[in-house]
């Protein structure tokens, strides 16, 4: 079978996505031209989705331990202590190109694919976040790739028995060709008793277990390694199918056969399949591995070494068991009516050895394929950045009615409801969801303790476009501020980092520089980075995404009971914003909506001041002292306003005042960090201001609930007087039109 296979040239692997120079280099360690199957193997394991040539020197700079840090990054998801004998395990991956070509099944299979990330750590998933991007719903295609990722999800998700319990979407015309489908997965196993994707103990029996291989998927990581042009759906082969049903028994299975002690390492299939974990889990523990490829379970007839070890189908994992402990491996995973079979041995001397009828296809050392080629490439900032930010959004006419104005930005899909989406996904499987999509921060109870979790994701390409390293610095303030609103302790992050082509300076300063801005906000709020996923390549016929670094934060509330959410809950309550009064039109969603410009210097943030909001609600929330806390994020107070009024279950008007100044619509729209809009019963009110007083933090009281209208003054004159009625109609079918 070998001998049809194409003799390697230079000009092959240049095709396969490698450069001349990666080219030489395995020539000169090799010391021989590779097999066919070797190349298969470098092609996939040094491709950027894989290897991350161009990023692993900037993501030295984030943080990434921390006091309750129990795993961080290098391993299939990150591990937080939250106490009580229980870690949080979660992760955040990319299904951005396979979701262009294919949106049910390349969203689908991200679902599954981070799903089996959790559970192969030990852990039972509890919980889904997706974070998506697309184009505006008035171009070609977006309905109909909105309509069709948002299925996948909810198909994968809802079978599988996963509740997607929140996450984000956004609309901008450079998602139109790349669409950002990031999914981020949950899951609780106790402490003790976490997983890892090693191959230790030479002589130990190397196991595949789950379903056939077949030839979906093949070349799926290179692929996700290039940009797109006009002929991106012929790339369809190289998205995978799932089996969410398969998925649901192999979870099952693998965390019995967990219990029985059996099993040394455990590492999912996913980007480059069984070359990936034939590689790197003995990478990882200074071994090797000898496998027999006629035993991998295959559904086609005829497959090469080649298509075996770079088959990406789902729901498969590659299993490292103790040596003596082979039946209990089979007898489980028979149970469950898997394939669980014995395909190899861990080995001593560092190498991988593939087999085909006994014959040798690849030998190749671990090491070499684990350890791609690092670049530092250059960098420049964008000649056209400094004019973009030197736009000063206030040489602009104010609108000629402030109430059309809130009840157009409502409107606009990225602000308006989601429910089209939520109510597609089940929300509740598990009954561990206390607080459903909605609000700032999904809340799930730990179950047999008293805590609970909370978790956000989030993301804003427009302010990482025209300031990179602010614009990355505030998205993980945005994400724990979420999670602070809620009540929760944030704990850890795991970021996906979606960026156009590396090879270009100007991409590559705006990923070095979000970075860097992530590692700034994650020292100051003590955020560890535990793990993530970098995207690069998000771009067609040269047309790059926004760079849009998505923020996934996982929190702890030690009590369950006191927890909050973003809507008023009655009449005659106080309301207050706590932080700063600095904010900015620049890079807004008012400023789009009006002008559909993109453009503007963002409002200053100071990490000091970020933290101790965020500390100060938590006390307020911890100690019942506010009965709603909404973070001021798109759309400026007006909308976090209008928000409380329409977002809970019944509709509670507002009365407002905010300061006189030169331009309303920068107090009512502008954008800033650090700003959080709380409600207060007037019987706690004293409590309130002085755990304020103790917080030394900027804030003041703006209004009180109640009634029908949402009304706001500017001193004593009345600017903006809109009924909720027609807030909450704005608000509920401003995206659900584009798509139902």
């Amino acid at each position: 079978m070998t001998g049809a296979e194409p003799k390697v040239t230079l000009d092959l692997a240049l095709e396969a996505g490698l450069t001349a120079e990666e080219y030489d280099r395995i020539l000169s360690r090799l010391g021989r031209e590779p097999t066919y199957a070797e190349l298969g193997l470098f092609s996939a394991l040094w491709s950027e989705h894989c290897a991350y040539k161009h990023s692993r020197v900037f993501l030295a700079r984030l943080p990434q331990s921390g006091a309750h840090v129990l795993q961080g990054p290098g391993e299939n998801a990150g591990a937080i202590d939250i106490g009580d004998g229980w870690a949080v395990v979660f992760k955040i991956e990319s299904h951005n190109h396979p979701s262009f070509i294919e949106p049910f099944q390349g969203a689908a299979t991200g679902v599954g694919g981070i799903l089996r990330d959790i559970f192969t750590m030990g852990a039972r998933p509890i919980a889904i976040l997706d974070s998506l991007r697309f184009g505006e719903l008035d171009q070609p295609k977006v309905p109909e790739l909105v309509n069709g990722v948002v299925s996948g999800i909810s198909w994968y998700g809802n079978c599988f028995g996963c509740p997607t319990v929140g996450g984000e979407i956004a609309f901008a015309p450079e998602y139109a060709g790349n669409p950002l489908v990031n999914v981020m997965c949950v899951g609780l196993v106790r402490a003790d008793q976490i997983f890892r994707a090693r191959a230790e103990g030479p002589g130990n029996p190397v196991f595949y277990v789950g379903n056939k291989t077949g030839r979906d998927g093949i070349h799926g990581a290179t692929m996700a390694s290039a940009t797109f042009d006009e002929h991106a759906e012929e790339r369809r082969p190289t998205v995978q199918v799932g089996d969410p049903f398969t998925e649901k028994l192999l979870l099952e299975a693998c965390l019995e056969v967990m219990r029985t002690g059996a099993v040394v390492g455990i590492q999912d299939m996913g980007a480059a399949g069984l070359a990936c974990c034939t590689s790197e889990m003995p990478a990882r523990s200074g071994t090797g591995m000898d496998v027999e490829l006629s035993r991998v379970p295959q559904r086609e007839t005829g497959m090469t070494p080649y298509e075996i070890l770079l088959s990406e189908s789902q729901e498969r994992m590659l299993l490292v068991a103790a040596r003596g402990r082979e039946e209990d491996v089979r007898r489980v995973f028979a149970k469950w009516e898997l394939d669980a079979v014995e395909i190899g041995r861990v080995t001593e001397g560092g190498e991988l050895t593939a087999r085909l009828g006994g014959e040798i296809v690849a030998r190749v050392p671990v090491d070499l394929l684990a350890e791609a080629p690092k670049y530092r490439k250059p960098t420049a900032e964008p000649s056209w950045l400094a004019e973009r930010r030197a736009f000063d959004p206030l040489t602009l006419p104010e609108p000629g009615d402030y109430g059309a104005a809130l009840v157009q930005l409502l409107g606009s899909p990225t602000i308006a409801s989601k429910e089209w989406a939520f109510r597609q996904y089940d929300q509740q499987v598990g009954i561990n969801t206390l607080v459903l999509p909605g609000s700032d921060a999904a809340v799930l109870r730990v179950k047999g303790t008293r805590r609970a979790l909370a978790v956000s994701t989030d993301g804003n390409g427009r302010q990482v476009f025209l300031d990179p390293r602010r614009g990355a610095a505030m998205a993980v303030c945005e994400a724990a501020r979420n999670v602070s609103c809620s009540g929760g302790e944030p704990r850890g992050i795991t970021d996906c980092l979606n960026f156009g082509s590396p090879e270009r300076p100007e991409i590559l300063w705006q990923f070095a520089e979000a970075v860097e801005g992530i590692a700034l906000a994650c020292r100051a709020l003590d955020l560890p980075v535990v793990g993530g996923n970098v995207s690069f390549y998000n771009e067609t016929s040269g047309r790059a995404i926004l760079p849009t670094p998505v923020i996934g934060v996982v929190g702890v509330l030690d009590d369950a009971g006191r927890r909050a959410t973003q809507w008023f809950k009655g009449a005659g309550h106080r309301v207050a914003l706590l932080g700063p009064d600095q904010v900015s039109l620049g890079g807004s969603e008012y400023l789009w909506a009006r002008e559909r410009r993109l453009a503007g210097a963002l409002a200053p943030l100071d990490l000091e001041t970020e933290r101790r909001v965020q500390r100060a609600v938590r006390a307020a929330v911890s100690a019942g002292l506010v009965t709603a806390a909404h973070d001021c994020s798109e759309g400026g107070l007006a909308v976090a306003l209008a928000e409380g009024c329409v977002t809970g279950r019944e509709l509670i008007g507002c009365e407002a005042t905010v300061p006189a100044v030169a331009r309303a619509d920068l107090v009512l729209f502008g954008e800033g960090p650090s700003r959080i809009v709380v409600a207060v019963e007037t019987a706690r009110a004293r409590e309130f201001e002085a755990l304020m007083a103790e917080s030394a933090i900027p804030w003041r009281w703006v209004g009180t609930t109640g009634g029908e209208r949402l009304v706001i003054r500017v001193g004593t004159e009345v600017l903006l007087d809109v009924g909720t009625a027609q807030l909450e109609q704005a608000w509920r079918t401003g995206f659900e039109r584009h798509v139902a």
